[in-house]
Formats: structure tokens, sequence, C-alpha cells
């Protein structure tokens, strides 16, 4: 047999390392040719690992969190019938291994414990040590006892077991109804009954409420530990300043009930979003200092003419900001599909780098949770977030009298280094009046 370590492969893009996000297998796993192992994620792009031989799983290069170099040892493979091929010079000696039984079954083998792998010189202090293999127990060792619990099995349903598990049961005053068989088809067997007299199941606890201490502990990795250090540094670095305004939303929303009782394939029905996206594009040129980058380390303020529309997007794998390029080249419906695509795109992990990245100002949106306001981060290197709130119905004064209307805050927030209280302001006051008086948002300029 012999001994293939797969390293950190080469994912693209320039990238030197990439980090350990989910392990696919354990130490003693036994794996096929093309096997998916490991999953690494570099920047915000997740790729899957395979290996290229057949074996069993001896060590693996890090836990998951651990960051390692391109060229790093990743998962080491004991395959059978390949001459070795460790890394390390002087590796362990191995005692000789049993030849392989004909049956399909594995045999059990002893086999010592494997060294732990060494730790690259380049890796960063936080990364963890990688993980050495626990020694497999030597053959004939008593296997521990499993605590055997469960709830009765259903009125009429006999328990599997031979006539002397039951005849020990019966002398040992035992319900086999209460014991769980690890054998085939549930079968109870010497050994399960062993175990459940080892320790037999805690009593029922009586009705009613009981305290719950259960704890979990979760790792920060990966996508998230993305999202918490780019949160922490925007909130530790932009000096953030918000505004909350009320829109009146009533004529907007009689035009969009409009256009989504004709709407076709070709033109799908609207949400709110692509009508603020016009709006946002709009009013834009007016304030060029609410669409640009603030580089604090440089003092360097850059404003944009295009406006690349960040919209942030909740995944299954936290909080992103997929990209719309460009919306001041789109129409209301090309609007709505590029937004609805890029996120998407973000939601299946599919998206491309450059949909990931390159903002010039952000929309968010918590839809029907959006509550009555809120104070949203910017979105660093970025100077303004603008964010919308659910619409609600509220009596508004209008031509003498309380009248019904829909309405809804408009929550926003600036980096004050850049942009100055009375430029925001000014800013969302546009938007509301664009967004109040919806035929304005098709008027060519």
């Amino acid at each position: 047999m012999g001994v293939r370590s797969i390293k950190m492969p080469d994912v693209g893009e320039g990238v030197a390392e990439a980090e350990i996000v989910e392990w696919a297998v354990e130490v003693g796993d036994l794996v096929k040719e093309d096997q998916v192992v490991a999953a690494v994620m570099t920047d915000k792009a997740t790729v899957e690992i395979p290996t290229h031989v057949a074996g069993t799983v001896v060590a693996l290069g890090g836990a998951v969190g651990d960051v390692l170099a391109v060229g790093a040892e990743l998962i080491r493979i004991d395959a059978p019938g390949l001459p070795d091929a460790l890394l390390p010079a002087a590796p362990t000696a191995r005692p000789q291994q049993p030849e392989p039984q004909p049956t399909p079954a594995p045999t059990a083998r002893a086999a010592p414990a494997e060294p732990r792998l060494e730790e690259p010189a380049h890796r960063a202090s936080r990364r963890a040590p990688p993980l050495a293999p626990e020694p497999e127990p030597q053959t004939g060792a008593p296997r521990p006892l499993e605590p055997q619990t469960g709830a009765p099995r259903p009125v009429g349903e006999k328990p599997l077991a031979s006539p002397a598990v039951r005849l020990k049961a019966r002398e040992a005053g035992v319900d086999l109804r209460f014991v769980r068989g690890l054998g085939p088809a549930g079968r109870i067997t010497h050994k399960d009954l062993d175990a459940y007299l080892a320790r037999p199941p805690e009593p029922l606890k009586p009705s009613g409420r009981a305290p719950n201490n259960a704890v979990e502990t979760i790792k920060v990795a990966g996508l998230r530990r993305r999202i918490a250090e780019n949160m922490a540094e925007s909130a530790r670095r932009v000096a953030h300043f918000s505004y909350v305004e009320e829109v009146d939303v009533t004529a907007l929303e009689e035009l969009r009930a409009s256009l989504n009782a004709r709407a076709t394939e070709e033109r799908p029905k609207l949400t709110l979003l692509p009508f603020l996206m016009l709006a946002i594009v709009k009013a834009v040129p007016e304030f060029p200092q609410v669409n640009a980058h603030y580089d604090d380390e440089n003092q360097v303020v850059t404003r944009f003419g295009a406006v690349h529309l960040g919209v942030a997007t909740q995944t299954p794998n936290g909080l992103m900001v997929p990209v719309v390029r460009h919306a001041e080249t789109l129409g209301l419906y090309q609007c709505a599909r590029e937004m609805r695509r890029v996120s998407e795109a973000a939601r299946q992990g599919v998206a491309a780098r450059e949909e990931l990245s390159g903002s010039t100002i952000t929309l968010t949106s918590l839809g029907a949770l959006g509550g009555v306001a809120s104070t949203p981060i910017v979105n660093r290197r970025e100077v303004a977030i603008v964010g919308v709130n659910k619409i609600v119905v509220r009596p508004v004064w209008r031509d003498g009298g309380f009248v019904p209307r829909k309405v809804m805050n408009l929550s926003s927030s600036f980096d004050h280094r850049v942009v100055d209280g009375h430029d925001a302001a000014t800013f969302i006051q546009r938007l509301r009046a664009l967004i109040e008086a919806p035929a304005t948002l098709f008027i060519e300029d």
C-alpha cells in the first residue's frame, strides 16, 4: 500500500490560499476516485475538491475555518497497490499491513496513529494545526457499550429478537419494546440488550415544561466570517449617520398594480425595487457625492458616472450584495430582470466574481419584514446605502380631511466624512419626489 497526499489545488483567479468550509469525509473513511472530499472558499466563491485516488483517509490537513495556502497538504489517503508517496522526508515506519481479504466486508486491522501533518510556515497564526488521525481499536478489543434509549414501539409492532434474547430480557425484567435494535431490520441482539442493561434509559419526564439547558457552539467560518469581518470593519471605519423619511407610495402602487395586471412572460410582475432603482439612477447625477467610493487610507474620493447598483440579498449562507452593472442604461423591466438574475445567482452560489464586487451605491430591503425604520450599515468603500421599509396604510391629512394612503419609510445611511447631512437629506427628498410622482421616473431629461 502507498500513501498519497492531496494538496490544495490552484483554483484560479490568482488566489494564493483558500479556507476550508466543509469536510465531506473523516479519518478512517473509504473514498473512491473523483469523490469530493472537501469544499474550500476563495473570496466569495466555493469550490469542491475531489480526490484522484481511492483508499482510506488517514489524516486531514486542517479543520473547518482553517486557511491553507495553494500547494499545502489538504488530505492524506492510504491507497492500496500504489507506491509510498508521503511528503515528509523520513516518515514514521509503518508496520506490515495484512493482505486484503476476498470478502466484500472490510476486516478489522491494527494501525498505528499517523503523525501530525507539518504546519506550513506561511499559514496565519489564527489557523488551527492539522488534525492527527485517532488510532483504530485493536482487533478483539471490546466495543464500548452505547446507551440504548428510545420510545416504545407502536402498539402491535413486535420487537425482533431471538428466543435466547427474549429469555434473557424476561429474566432481567426488561420490556424489549424500549430497547433499540442495531441488528438487521432493527433486530435486537445480545449486545443491544447488554447495552440497555448497562445504561438503562432515564425514566420518562412528567408532562409540562422543563428547562432547556442545550448549548450549541458554532464556529464562525466561510462566508459568515467574511460578512462579520466586513460589517465590523464598516462600522469601525465609516462615520455613519442615518436619515429616515416617510414616502407616500399610493400612486406608485396603483401604477405597479396596473402594470402587473397586464403581465406577460416578457414583462413579468414587478416588485417595488425596480422603481426605486430608476429613482436612484435619476437622482444620482444631481448628487454625485453619494455615488462614490472613499479610500480613507489615501484620503481620495472617487465619484462615478456609472451606477453600479448593489442589491443586498439574503442567501442560505448569509447576506451578499450582487451588483446590477450600469443601471443607468436599463429600463424598468430590464432593471427587474437583471436584479432577479444576479440575486438568484448569489442565492445558488454561482455568481461570478464581477457580479459580487464593484458596486457604487447599495439598495437594501427587508420586504414585508422591513419594520418602521432601520439603520443600515454602509457597504465600505461606498458612502451611501438606501434602505426600504414595509408599506402600511395610514390616515394622511389631505385636502381638509384624513384619507387612507399607502406609505413607507426610506431608512438610509451615509458616510459623514464624504456626504454632509444637508446633501443626504436633499438626495432623499429628491427620491421621495420621484416616487410620489412615478410618471416622472419615465421622463427623459
